[in-house]
């Protein structure tokens, strides 16, 4: 079985990425083969295509709600046919994967497409494209388009199996707002070395780029009457911030792990401002205070912090529920806090509730009650014995996010790098507010936090004949309240992206429904039963009119012979 073609062809417009991986096989044995056909892609991303032809014969992949999906699927599983077709391979990846057999000399086209809208993390958009073709392949080649109309303030491409035969099948070429990338490496180019027919071809292929920004309220983009508004102000202040790390020492964090945080808190602590304030607490079955009020983060105080951190040790049960009480206790009465700071709690546990109350439901109602809007909720599950829907349920219900630690030699840098993340609050209580009567379906608007280094998107469709889309955004920063405001001349933008080969039609309305779907999803999570059930109602609907696939619908793919098989979207809460 050869792959003699393999192309990742991406274009990403204004930060939406739309990726179509093609790959052609063909069965050189004189005897019928299986042919796989295996792609990593981002978690990020949803699946939005698949097909498979072969002798003249088109299989495509078709959307279906889940349910209805499972009952054609069971049906095909009871024939004997196969099993589920994606799953999370690693912390950014999940696997698609299908096989099929093929006849003695005949051939197989595989394509898959995915779309994602790019996060800005740390003043940065990555697209990450993992190759692993396995084999050597005759035609390879790795396509990236990007057009950002506000300008590409940098470009960098990163690889994890470079060498400096294959620099030599990168080129790059960019101007003001757009770059072409392309890696095509020659059979040569690929083997590992000249007698043995191995691929060097094997890891991950990132793209890394930022865009320019004026000093305004953002930046507005227009296409067949959608719009998206990117907000990412610059060099504003530092709200000062009071943070509680609540660190779980239960028997089970023992060795790897507490080493890792050990480590993973070292750094974060050199990273403390001197006009934050911090403090500890730690808990197994018995929750221990640090000290009994926050502290600032004085050179002295961070010292003593280390030496603490230091002695940490693993053992007993766990009470996730008093630790978190206790670090609200311990910002209800906290005084001299700067006046405007952000307090926030950064949970960092590996297992279930073990003691104290137990019962999840119970303690994300009385965590919800305690902190009562006032605060940020940061929940990290390190590893795969926690319930990630819990710590999920209760980041989310609380202004906060959820990640899982993936237990890999990188824990430690994992740890840091979220803390980084959240490192920098420059803006608090931001609204962004539209003509209330010319906009439809307006993705969220609102946001507790934006964080140096990070993104605001909000989209929307402009329901009547506007010329002018106003858009206001008020928040407040370290020194006074802000009222930004911008006017988009809706003629001229719907402009920037006429004739632009980059473009992939209607742009803006798949990504207004990306966002649109993944907030639902988000919203349901913490949402009571009734409403749950509209929002998901809501999510699937834009699912199946864009055809994605999505926690709530699958992807029913008949193969030669009538077999069917089933591609779900994978949750981290599984």
């Amino acid at each position: 079985i050869e792959i003699y073609r393999l192309h990742v062809d991406c274009k990403v417009t204004s930060r939406f990425a739309h990726t179509v991986i093609t790959s052609k096989i063909v069965n050189r044995a004189n005897e019928s083969r299986e042919a796989t056909f295996e792609v990593e892609l981002p978690k990020t991303a949803f699946i939005t295509n698949f097909s498979m032809s072969m002798d003249g014969e088109v299989y495509p992949g078709i959307i279906k709600e889940k349910a209805a999906a499972q009952n054609m699927y069971d049906t095909a599983v009871s024939q004997g046919q196969s099993a589920g077709l994606v799953k999370i391979r690693d912390r950014k990846l999940e696997q698609f994967h299908m096989s099929v057999s093929v006849a003695a000399a005949s051939k197989v086209t595989f394509e898959l497409t995915y779309e994602e809208l790019l996060r800005r993390r740390l003043g940065k958009y990555e697209l990450l494209i993992k190759v692993q073709p396995k084999q050597l392949v005759k035609h390879f080649q790795i396509d990236v388009h990007i057009f950002e109309p506000q300008g590409i303030q940098f470009l960098e491409t990163d690889s994890t199996f470079m060498t400096n035969e294959l620099t030599e099948a990168l080129t790059k070429v960019q101007n003001e707002t757009k770059a072409h990338i392309l890696f095509k490496p020659t059979l040569d180019q690929q083997k590992k070395n000249s007698e043995l027919d191995e691929t060097l071809l094997n890891g991950d292929f990132v793209v890394r780029y930022d865009v320019k920004r004026e000093a305004t309220a953002g930046d507005i983009q227009i296409v067949n009457g959608y719009f998206v508004h990117y907000f990412a102000p610059q060099e504003m202040p530092v709200l000062p911030k009071n943070v509680i790390f609540v660190i779980d020492r239960s028997g089970s964090m023992t060795g790897r792990k507490i080493e890792q945080t050990r480590d993973a808190l070292l750094k974060i602590l050199q990273d403390l401002r001197p006009e934050d304030h911090f403090t500890f607490i730690t808990f197994n079955n018995k929750v221990v205070e640090w000290k009994s009020s926050l502290l600032p983060a004085t050179e002295e105080n961070v010292a003593s912090a280390e030496a603490l951190v230091q002695t940490l040790t693993a053992r007993g049960g766990t009470d996730i529920s008093g630790a978190l009480l206790a670090a609200v206790a311990v910002l209800e009465n906290a005084r001299e806090l700067p006046e405007r700071s952000v307090s926030m709690i950064i949970l960092l546990t590996d297992g279930q509730p073990t003691s104290g109350e137990r019962n999840v439901e119970v303690i994300q109602e009385n965590v919800q009650k305690a902190i009562n809007g006032k605060y940020a909720l940061f929940c990290l599950g390190f590893g795969f014995d926690v319930s990630y829907k819990f710590l999920e349920k209760m980041a989310l219900s609380n202004g906060g996010i959820a990640r899982r630690i993936y237990e890999n030699a990188d824990a430690a840098l994992q740890l840091q790098g979220f803390y980084q993340e959240v490192a920098t609050p420059t803006l608090m209580q931001i609204e962004m507010q539209y003509p209330e009567n010319s906009i439809e379906g307006l993705t969220k608007n609102n946001f507790k936090l934006f964080f140096e280094g990070s993104e605001i998107t909000v989209s929307g469709k402009i329901s009547n004949e506007l010329d002018l889309l106003p858009v206001e955004i008020k928040a407040q920063s370290h020194t006074s309240n802000l009222t930004l405001k911008e006017e988009a001349n809706v003629k001229e933008k719907e402009q920037v992206f006429q004739n632009q080969r980059y473009i992939f039609g209607n742009f803006i309305e798949r990504l207004w429904a990306y966002l649109s779907i993944q907030q639902l999803l988000e919203e349901a999570i913490s949402a009571q039963e009734e409403d749950q059930k509209a929002l998901e109602a809501q999510a699937l609907d834009l699912s199946l009119r864009y055809s994605f696939v999505t926690p709530l619908t699958s992807m029913v793919v008949t193969k030669p012979q009538q077999q069917e098989e089933l591609a779900n979207k994978p949750t981290e809460a599984g």
